[in-house]
């Protein structure tokens, strides 16, 4: 089971301040082990990067708006 903490996210945070976002959503699907960091609602990408650490940036008009991180237990 992901011990779901913020120094778990840290490496994210500097990101998740520079987006200087009202709101924050965060979900974790426990059975697929994945983190969902969204910055902004509806979160609908049109762009993805798959970065080489496993985490997978969604995009939407060139700004990030969320984060999605497989295998999340394993970072």
């Amino acid at each position: 089971m992901a011990d779901i903490t913020v120094e778990r996210i840290i490496p994210f945070a500097h990101d998740l301040i520079d987006a200087s976002r009202e709101n924050l959503w965060i979900t974790y699907d426990r059975e697929a082990d994945v983190l969902y960091i969204s910055l902004r609602r509806p979160d609908v990408a049109d762009d993805t990067e798959y970065r080489d650490d496993g985490v997978i940036v969604r995009f939407r008009e060139g700004e990030v708006i969320g984060y999605t991180i497989p295998s999340f237990s394993q970072h």
